[in-house]
């Protein structure tokens, strides 16, 4: 086969596979060898999802609800998700101003290339997802990273983003609770965003609220376009059932905003995957419709986990973590271990030989910093019960304390 037969997209060429997904691979390879490993590297939760609404999903292939839906969503399921951002949001939007898609990354992907042209840019604060800066360059976009380091709590300030902004600006986007930091962005901050943003009216805005439910401490969620108003015609404000209800395998992502923009993306997804799976689409009606107890349980759950890992990890040399406030991430510092030697003769030179480190010799998998675009730390999922979580602390402060 010639090389001009095998020649790719050049965007699709220059993108960077997942450094979640590879790490995940690599503990695929590791268990296979019959390794016994820890994985606290997947952005899941570990609950199963709730029994209303797999029973949901069950009546629903009983009721024959299996054929093709909208493309936008099934207008119930719409309905659902207006009321949703009604009443948990604030947001005065009918089902006409919603869209359904197949999971939450196909929510911002469908926005970026429904919106992007060459030479426009978008403002991502970092660290961010690892998948923000890909999608943009996918889409023909150029992603402008500005760094927010622990000492504005990982997250962007006013006058960065006055300094970022200019006329090639399109999006900004702004992830609270945040992976991979747990930092929340609260009612001031959004403000002081705000009236910046006032001030700009050729930037659109995606707020992407996907963990608006894991969040801490009896703190209130608020979303930028619900403290801000004006706001509310550039934003698309997304969410979706994968971490509130701990549905990631069912795929349901949905958003509101402007009708201009989504009638832009539902046309974008018509020839792209269609509607979102109709079971799928039954069982994420019966999450948002149905009790709220999973969610109020499984966040007190989370907080406990979050108050045991930051407590281990502090204890542990070499690693510093603040407390998140949201999310289930503790972002560790690792510069304490940085050019460290450890038991195996490796010189741990960046946050990537950390974590490849703590897999190899610790058998605890974990993600570099600097794949979520800010090292040395490392990304640490406590979505696993007490037991493991102390385990894999405990091979975590035994591979530290082996340094040299």
């Amino acid at each position: 086969m010639t090389a001009d037969i095998q020649r790719l997209n050049q965007r699709l060429a220059d993108a960077q596979p997942s450094a979640t997904y590879r790490i995940i691979d690599r503990v695929a390879e590791r268990r296979a060898q019959g390794a016994k490993i820890i994985s606290l590297c997947a952005g899941e939760p570990d609950f199963d999802t709730p029994k209303h609404v797999r029973e949901a999903a069950i009546q629903a292939i009983e009721n024959g609800h299996t054929r093709y839906t909208q493309v936008a969503g099934a207008r119930s399921l719409r309905e659902a998700v207006a009321a949703k951002f009604r009443r948990e949001n604030g947001l005065d939007v009918t089902w006409q101003d919603t869209l359904v898609c197949n999971g939450g990354k196909q929510v911002i992907y469908n926005a970026l290339a429904a919106t992007l042209n060459e030479g426009d840019q978008v403002i991502v604060p970092a660290p961010y997802w690892v998948s923000y800066p890909e999608m943009v360059q996918l889409c023909g976009g150029e992603a402008r990273i500005v760094t927010c380091d622990a000492g504005t709590g990982f997250k962007l300030t006013p006058a960065a983003l006055a300094e970022a902004i200019n006329p090639q600006t399109r999006w900004l986007i702004l992830n609270s609770p945040s992976n991979p930091t747990g930092a929340v962005y609260f009612r001031d901050e959004l403000h002081a965003l705000a009236e910046i943003l006032l001030a700009h009216p050729h930037v659109l805005i995606l707020a992407d609220d996907i963990y608006e439910h894991l969040i801490f401490d009896d703190q209130v969620f608020l979303t930028l376009a619900q403290v801000e108003p004006r706001l509310a015609p550039r934003t698309l404000t997304m969410n979706g059932v994968s971490k509130a209800y701990a549905m990631t395998g069912w795929r349901i992502g949905f958003a509101t905003g402007p009708r201009w923009l989504l009638e832009a993306m539902e046309k974008l997804q018509g020839q792209q995957t269609s509607g979102a799976s109709s079971i799928s689409q039954q069982a994420a009606l019966a999450a948002l419709e149905g009790p709220k107890d999973f969610i109020l349980e499984s966040r007190a759950v989370f907080q406990k986990r979050r108050d045991l890992m930051v407590a281990l990890l502090n204890d542990t040399p070499g690693l510093e973590c603040v407390s998140p406030a949201g999310a289930f991430y503790a972002f560790a510092s690792c510069a304490g271990l940085i050019g460290r030697t450890s038991p195996s003769g490796r010189v741990l030179q960046t946050d990537e030989d950390v974590a490849h480190a703590l897999l190899d010799e610790a058998n605890v998998a974990v993600v570099q910093g600097s794949a979520f675009g800010l090292g040395p730390y490392i990304r640490i999922a406590y979505a696993l019960d007490d037991a493991s979580l102390r385990q894999a602390c405990e091979a975590i402060r035994a591979f530290c304390t082996s340094l040299r």
